[in-house]
């Protein structure tokens, strides 16, 4: 028999590599060089390790050369070369695998179920008890590999067996409700300014929640306190209180409190009372939004493949015959589709589809639907708080049209919409509708009035054009909207913006129109346009605007904006002209602007070390200037960047200078990102002014396992959990670091997606490993969803143990009262991590009373300071 062996000690070491990926092995260099093999069945004598059979374990699961142990791993599971999750796996031994390992994984058929495999399509399936692994081979053509080294499982099943869910869908099943939490987010910002004028002004934003299960409980209120030139105000103000929670089954949100309605078919109206609505965020990413159905027609299995803008989005196989592709990712609002079928003998067929989109249009087959009631919700005292009642729908057909309408309901008002949306193809995409409304207004005058909206969409990709909205809306003169009907009376002015005839100073205060209305002046026409030009690889220009008419006047509401904006090689540049005319007002304001920032940091970094080059790469100089329509011009002239590590300090330094009487002005800020909160500091002044300004933000969460303070946060949030892992970074998240504890929040998470976790190891002190670095978790709307870590904390230490004067067998299991494990190498040497300074460890080698044997051990306080402790221990 020919045996090539390098101890088989490496495939024995891997098994340290199952529960803790992490770990740092430390292997004798002479393992390393020797290959391993073996012809095939040979029998492997464990008396080649050592000449003494009691110096060695059973290690009868390796003496094949290749395989692993069975047992539990944690891997990342890709189904069909896609993330499934990342969890425990327990593998068995098996034979004939499509990889070296010796192993195969064990799923339940439910478990199988929730990873989209269609297990009843199977009937040799449906007889396993509920609990019994699948076998594979039941399933034509699927098969698994085991990436031992990447601790990556991969599941090959044909289409055929998979259920027919959209690309990107993520069952319910999997959904992260998260824990039972309070939650706490604060804004502050003071101001104390002196010269001229005085004044000391402090804002606190509160927004506080409490979540239960699947309810989220939420209020939002402010305090606002000024006082300067003898006038002092003091006010809390409740802003909104409301409880919310998802219905899946209907892939909708229900809202009981004070919110607001979908501004869709109607405009958006507060309200407190109840609401469902549908969430297209439940959505898998390919079924939200616009997308046409691609139809076509194969002649043998082939190949499908659809490009937009010159980009592969979507790639398929299908059998012979009709097909429809319904799930693609709605990408840029216009594009034409290029479809190219690709049949087994390998000829094509390729053929366009025209594909325009605008916000009313819905992929075919899809609802959007939203029904209120309640109460009218405004913040004007002016205003009554009306029972209203309010449904929206908006359903796909065939062919690329859209179906819209709703109802809008109170004592005084009544209305109905009604639209359609169509995907024009060659010519864009339309979308039009008409509402009639009857209204009663505060004088007890009744009207009837319609109003026809028309909306527009096209790009011209030829000529780098996209007309991203082109619209248009009139208003018949009896025409009022739910909102105007609220009014207690026919004029007036909104909020606090009362005309008094003098203040204390004998100055006559004038109107604000913005805050001004009178019933009798009603909206009559808005036009609106949104248009971008690509010009090359530098820039674009763009064109937006908007007028509104009223009837009974000439006033108009006018607004335009056209500009500029570019980048080359790090220089970004902009030039712009803002045109606005408000009714009542004498005349327009007009601004010209340009600003050009340079990349100072890259051009000065190449004579300087790499901790300054990453410190001067985020340094940037700015030049602007901006003149008005009296020549007024003000030239401005700043530097602003980051600082530190994680480039979680920013600060910005100006000046301005002006003519025709302007004043010298300038201001310097810095803001911080912190693992416990955002401070930000500034000063600003002028001619006869100064200010010094400040502010603090952030998060508390209260949960079972303590108290986290945490950077603002955000609707839905993540808690990660690693006790004892201190000062920890989190990838992706600036500023963000485990606390003392090791708890920290992510205060931003994409809802019914997969969310990526990660702890950045090269962060943890010598004192700790991680077993799994990596996590996902799947977050429903405004969850705090726990993203969990077992770390181990301790010492780490290369331990001989010595049992009757004799190293311990190789190949022994070394195990800590933590659950921790692993297997002693040559000379009796043993990796452990997260040692504690003093403790006990057990040792075993086989099933006899005399194959085992207890460590007793105690290391000195200065341990924790040393990457690997080196020591001989005795076994008793």
């Amino acid at each position: 028999m020919t045996l090539k062996i390098k101890y088989i000690t490496l495939a024995v070491m891997q098994v340290l590599f199952a529960r803790r990926r992490v770990y740092r092995i430390i292997l004798p260099a002479t393992l390393s060089a020797l290959p391993l093999s073996a012809l095939a069945d040979n029998y492997f004598n464990p008396a080649f390790l050592s000449d003494d059979p009691n110096a060695v374990a059973d290690l009868s699961h390796f003496e094949k050369g290749d395989s692993q142990a069975p047992g539990k791993y944690h891997v990342d599971i890709y189904l069909n070369k896609q993330l499934v999750s990342t969890e425990d796996v327990n593998f068995k031994a098996a034979k004939g695998g499509q990889d070296d390992t010796g192993l195969a994984p064990c799923f339940t058929t439910a478990r199988l179920e929730q990873m989209g495999v269609n297990t009843k399509a199977f009937p040799d399936l449906a007889k396993l008890a509920p609990e019994q692994c699948v076998p594979f081979a039941a399933i034509p053509e699927a098969t698994t590999e085991f990436d031992f080294e990447h601790q990556q499982l991969n599941i090959s099943v044909p289409q055929a067996a998979l259920k027919q869910s959209a690309r990107g869908y993520i069952p319910p099943e999997e959904w992260d409700q998260g824990i039972n939490a309070l939650l706490l987010n604060y804004d502050f910002t003071g101001g104390n300014s002196g010269g001229d004028t005085k004044e000391d002004s402090y804002y606190l934003n509160l927004q506080s929640g409490l979540n239960l299960g699947a309810w989220r409980l939420r209020d939002y209120s402010t305090w606002n306190y000024t006082s300067g030139e003898g006038e002092t105000e003091n006010k809390w103000e409740h802003i909104s209180t409301y409880v919310e929670r998802t219905i899946a089954p209907l892939k909708a949100e229900l809202t009981l409190g004070e919110s607001y309605t979908p501004s869709d078919v109607f405009d958006s109206l507060g309200f407190r009372g109840v609401q469902i609505a549908s969430d297209d965020n439940m959505l898998p990413d390919s079924l939200k939004g616009f997308a046409p159905t691609v139809r076509g027609i194969a002649k043998s299995n082939a190949r499908v493949t659809i490009k937009q803008n010159g980009y592969v989005i979507y790639q398929t196989y299908v059998s012979p015959g009709a097909f429809a592709i319904n799930d693609l990712y709605p990408t840029s609002s216009s594009g034409d589709l290029q479809v190219t079928v690709k049949e087994s003998d390998g000829s094509e067929n390729t053929f366009t589809v025209p594909y325009s989109a605008v916000p009313l249009l819905q992929r075919e087959g899809r609802l959007k639907y939203a029904l209120t009631a309640g109460k009218y919700r405004s913040t004007n005292d002016d205003q009554d708080e009306v029972n209203f009642a309010q449904g929206t729908a908006i359903y796909g057909l065939p062919h690329g049209f859209t179906l819209y309408g709703g109802t809008q309901v109170s004592n005084d008002y009544h209305a109905f919409a009604l639209g359609a949306g169509l995907n024009m193809g060659d010519f864009g995409a339309i979308s039009a509708d008409i509402t009639q409304a009857n209204s009663t207004l505060a004088d007890g005058s009744q009207h009837d009035g319609q109003s026809v909206r028309f909306l527009y969409a096209k790009a011209l990709n030829d000529l780098g054009t996209n007309f991203q909205l082109l619209g248009y809306r009139y208003s018949t003169e009896g025409f009022y909207t739910l909102d105007e009907t609220t009014y207690k009376n026919m004029s007036g002015y909104t909020g606090d913006n009362e005309w008094k005839d003098e203040d204390h100073d004998g100055k006559q205060d004038k109107p604000v129109w913005t805050d001004y209305y009178d019933l009798y002046y009603t909206k009559k026409g808005k036009a609106q346009l949104n248009i971008s030009q690509q010009v090359g690889k530098i820039g674009s220009i763009f064109v937006t605007g908007s007028e509104q008419t009223y009837w009974h006047t000439d006033e108009k509401d006018r607004m335009l904006q056209v500009g500029y904006n570019g980048s080359w090689n790090g220089i970004s540049y902009s030039l712009t002209w803002n045109y606005d005319k408000s009714p009542g007002e004498d005349e327009a304001d007009q601004i010209y602007a340009f600003n050009i920032s340079l990349p100072i940091g890259q051009w000065l970094s190449s004579n300087h070390s790499a901790d300054i080059y990453r410190s001067a790469n985020t340094t940037n100089m700015s030049f602007g200037t901006t003149t008005d329509q009296h020549g007024k011009t003000t030239g401005t002239t700043g530097i602003n960047g980051t600082l530190l590590a994680d480039n979680n300090l920013s600060y910005n330094v100006q000046e301005s200078d002006g003519n025709h009487g302007t004043s010298n002005s300038g201001n310097a800020s810095m803001s911080y990102q912190g693992t416990y909160g955002n401070l930000q500091a500034g000063y600003n002044y002028s001619d006869g002014y100064h200010q010094v300004n400040y502010g603090v933000s952030g998060g508390v969460v209260v949960h079972r396992n303590g108290v986290t303070l945490s950077q603002p946060l955000g609707d839905t949030n993540i808690l990660v959990k690693a006790p004892g892992a201190a000062g920890v970074e989190l990838e992706n998240a600036t500023g963000v670091k485990t606390d003392w504890r090791g708890y920290a929040v992510i205060p931003y998470a994409t809802t019914y997606r997969q969310n990526r976790v990660a702890l950045n190891t090269n962060s943890m002190g010598q004192n700790v490993d991680i077993e799994d670095a990596v996590t996902n978790v799947v977050p429903t709307q405004g969850a705090l969803v726990r993203a969990e870590f077992n770390a181990h904390v301790g010492v780490r230490a290369l331990m001989t143990l010595m049992h009757n004067g004799k190293p311990v067998p190789f190949g022994a299991t070394v195990s800590q009262k933590a659950g921790n494990s692993t297997i002693v190498g040559d000379d009796g040497q043993a990796y452990l991590a997260g040692l504690p300074l003093n403790g006990m460890l057990e040792v075993q080698w086989g099933e006899s009373a005399g194959q085992h044997c207890v460590v007793k051990y105690q290391l000195p306080e200065s341990a924790k300071q040393q990457p690997v402790n080196k020591l001989s221990e005795r076994c008793q």
